[in-house]
């Protein structure tokens, strides 16, 4: 089974967030969220989300994806974080998957992971590093997978399930979306 890992970070962005875990587990992937400490943490628009547990625990195991929620200061949170650059530099190195949506592909280009990498962000966030956003809502360049924000989470999550799991299990799961 493949098992993914999402941190959330004070300031996520929920729909991101809860999107990407609800998908992904209804595709029969083992998520666990964590928690950047071991607090409730306190969305963007104020939802309350309880992970799963807490970063330092769940950095005891292995997992096959890593994917960052954007929102704001929630990237910041996870882009400062030191756990979270060895985490994706670590990922990296080992060529297991990336993803990184909204505010959060910020991190990716601070670890060094999008060097020579097309990549999509929320609209001002790559420019402001620097880097060329490409226009599609899900942009994926090997191992490394960014999606512009929140209107874009559901494409987002599908993409991932069709990448760890087939195009098969990505149909089934979406057509039981009624999109």
């Amino acid at each position: 089974m493949a098992t993914v890992l999402v941190p959330l970070a004070q300031g996520c962005e929920e729909l991101e967030a809860v999107t990407i875990i609800d998908l992904l587990r209804r595709a029969g992937i083992e998520v666990i969220s964590a928690g950047l400490d071991d607090q409730p943490v306190r969305a963007s628009r104020g939802t309350v989300l309880i992970p799963d547990t807490d970063l330092d625990s769940a950095l005891q195991q292995e997992f096959d994806m890593l994917v960052l929620p954007g929102g704001l200061p929630g990237a910041d949170h996870l882009d400062k974080d030191p756990r979270i650059q060895s985490l994706v530099k670590a990922m990296a190195t080992k060529d297991k998957y990336i993803a990184a949506i909204c505010a959060a592909p910020k991190v990716l280009v601070s670890s060094g992971v999008l060097e020579n990498k097309k990549a999509t962000a929320y609209p001002g966030v790559l420019d402001a590093l620097g880097r060329a956003a490409e226009a599609e809502a899900v942009v994926q360049d090997g191992k490394v997978i960014t999606s512009r924000g929140p209107g874009t989470a559901m494409d987002f999550a599908l993409k991932l399930i069709e990448v760890l799991v087939g195009k098969a299990k990505c149909d089934e799961v979406e057509a039981g979306l009624v999109r």
